[in-house]
């Protein structure tokens, strides 16, 4: 916990406008805002950003998405709450996140192959990458997170 180092995002304003330029573009994806978001959400608890994970949770429960769903991301695999196609989505996030021995092994590719189209699969190549980004200059500067109290419903 601790200050931002350098306010990064105007001081290379060209460069942080085009990276969110690529955010925006997915939310016109097929795939839909809330599987983007579970993505990001995975992308970012795997690499410890609290900036993004903050940021990603909240845009979920402003989704109206499942408090339960959004607390157990870090267990997909443990639960019952995820479709067989979020389930390839997350599958490759975290494949393409980690590259375990530089790649992203081909099952892994194959579970994208039978819920989604290759546009969407693109996507999510894309959605995975962006969020990697943002995720090393928000940890690497140390982009603060702001306290937003939320209320969940029970």
């Amino acid at each position: 916990m601790s200050d931002q180092r350098i306010p990064y995002q105007t001081l290379s304003n060209e460069a942080y406008r085009g990276l969110a330029a690529a955010s925006v573009a997915l939310e016109h994806s097929p795939l839909g805002k809330a599987l983007i978001d579970f993505v990001y959400l995975r992308v970012s608890q795997i690499n410890g950003c609290a900036f993004c994970i903050d940021k990603h949770a909240h845009d979920l429960l402003r989704q109206g998405e499942d408090f339960q769903r959004i607390n157990s991301l870090s267990t997909w695999r443990e639960t019952a709450f995820y479709s067989e196609r979020e389930r390839a989505a997350l599958g490759w996030a975290e494949a393409a996140t980690r590259l375990a021995n530089g790649e992203v092994p081909d099952h892994v590719f194959l579970a994208l192959k039978e819920h989604f189209t290759d546009r969407e699969i693109a996507d999510l190549g894309f959605a995975v990458a962006v969020m990697n980004a943002f995720n090393r200059l928000a940890i690497g500067f140390r982009q603060p997170v702001k306290r937003v109290a939320v209320e969940v419903a029970a």
